[in-house]
């Protein structure tokens, strides 16, 4: 099979063994998924992020039906897909619901095939710019696989969360993640002081950008642009086919919506809008599942 996303492997399987999660991993000729075993005080549900992943729309629906026999098995009141392929959305059994999308349904992806001259064409010139002078402003780039580093992408991570008014993963969660061998953490430094991270990950073709924050100086010395650049850079050298900036704001959010900024940052790179299928809950147990609803309502409000 093609395109299998890093979250529907075996190495993502290790990062949930690693985070004490019960995940459950099947691999056959028609399809692949990876089913992580979630807890709520409502009872248990099944989570494949990116998941499943099959070629067409016959094996997408043994995916589905394997799935429904380990949800049986495990009593999970639902199973939480999100198929890449946009298309599987039409062909959800009735009890299919949509839920809040939890990994970006839209994303900006940039091919790294061809020449090096080919893809500076795809960078922005300003941040090239910023780029090539930032020696000459005291900035430098380090990487590191160091779990205590990640202290300064948290710091700043906080700052933005604050400011952006999201959520951010806990210090144990991005330790583990930077742990795994696919994980690699960037450091900008000015004056040696962190003013941007980035934590990106790496399977066989592409490069996904995860997590990333600057500070307000790391702002205005255009930490985040030179960052992205060596990110790019890098994945090219490595031989990666692709570059995924993950997440974008829909077609038509509002001016306000929280990824606007990040939204309008992407697109300067000459990529292209890469759509899912988004985030939908097959229901096992309706009861259960209703008093899941409410009590996440609940959650999301408080």
């Amino acid at each position: 099979m093609k395109n299998i996303p890093i979250t529907q492997t075996k190495e993502w399987q290790q990062l949930q063994n690693d985070l004490k999660e019960r995940s459950f991993f099947e691999k056959t000729a028609d399809f692949q998924y990876l089913a992580i075993l979630k807890a709520t005080p409502a009872g248990n549900y099944l989570y494949c992020p990116y998941g499943p992943v099959a070629e067409d729309a016959k094996n997408f629906k043994k995916a589905l039906k394997s799935l429904e026999e380990l949800a049986k098995k495990e009593r999970a009141i639902f199973i939480r897909i999100e198929p890449q392929n946009p298309d599987f959305a039409k062909i959800l059994p009735k009890s299919a619901k949509k839920s809040h999308d939890l990994n970006p349904k839209e994303t900006w992806m940039l091919d790294l095939t061809g020449s090096d001259d080919d893809l500076k064409k795809k960078l922005p010139s300003r941040l090239l710019r910023y780029y090539k002078n930032r020696e000459k402003q005291g900035i430098t780039i380090e990487t590191s696989h160091n779990p205590d580093d990640i202290k300064h992408l948290l710091t700043l991570q906080k700052a933005l969360a604050k400011e952006k008014g999201i959520s951010t993963f806990s210090e144990n969660y991005l330790k583990t993640e930077l742990k795994q061998p696919f994980a690699t953490l960037y450091l900008v430094k000015a004056s040696e002081k962190v003013i941007a991270a980035g934590l990106v990950f790496d399977d066989k073709t592409t490069r996904y950008n995860l997590q990333g924050a600057q500070s307000d100086e790391g702002r205005k010395l255009h930490a985040t642009g030179i960052l992205t650049i060596q990110l790019i850079l890098d994945a090219k050298e490595k031989g990666q086919k692709l570059f995924d900036f993950w997440g974008i704001a829909p077609e038509n959010a509002p001016k306000n919506h929280p990824w606007a900024g990040f939204t309008g940052f992407k697109k300067t790179f000459a990529g292209y809008e890469k759509n899912y299928a988004g985030t939908y809950d097959i229901v096992e147990k309706t009861a259960r599942y209703k008093l899941y609803q409410i009590m996440r309502k609940i959650r999301r409000f408080i």
